[in-house]
């Protein structure tokens, strides 16, 4: 099913719906419909690690949810403008080897003239939490 984009300029309804559906997006952790909202030439850095168009993302957040399991995220709008909005976001997961972490972060995101995302900047920590410390 087609999702119709939302294009810039953005006002505060049209970031906030942003925000959710990227978050949305992310918990089915299915990466190949997680690109579909990038473009094809799309920039990030996450964390320490540059990525450049679809086919990386995909690979990319393949990588990634083999190794951060029971995946839970949740995003809040922080700002926005024209075509920009600023999150910050905290998410759970459980490493490979059982233990449990709570990442915290903010992004800076950048939208083409389709409402598609060209740009992504992610800054991450971790925290390590114990299974009964998790809240999401």
């Amino acid at each position: 099913m087609e999702i119709k984009q939302i294009k810039p300029p953005f006002d505060k309804a049209a970031a906030l719906i942003k925000v959710q559906r990227a978050e949305d997006a992310w918990n089915t952790q299915d990466p190949e419909r997680i690109a579909m909202a990038y473009t094809l030439d799309t920039e990030w850095r996450n964390r320490s690690s540059f990525i450049n168009g679809r086919n990386e993302v995909i690979s990319f957040l393949t990588a990634k949810w083999q190794q951060e399991l029971n995946y839970k995220l949740k995003k809040e709008l922080w700002a926005f403008h024209e075509n920009r909005i600023a999150v910050r976001f905290e998410y759970e997961y459980q490493n490979i080897n059982g233990k449990w972490f709570r990442a915290y972060g903010n992004e800076n995101w950048e939208f083409d003239d389709q409402g598609l995302m060209s740009k992504r900047f992610a800054s991450i920590n971790d925290v390590a939490i114990s299974e009964t410390g998790r809240r999401l």
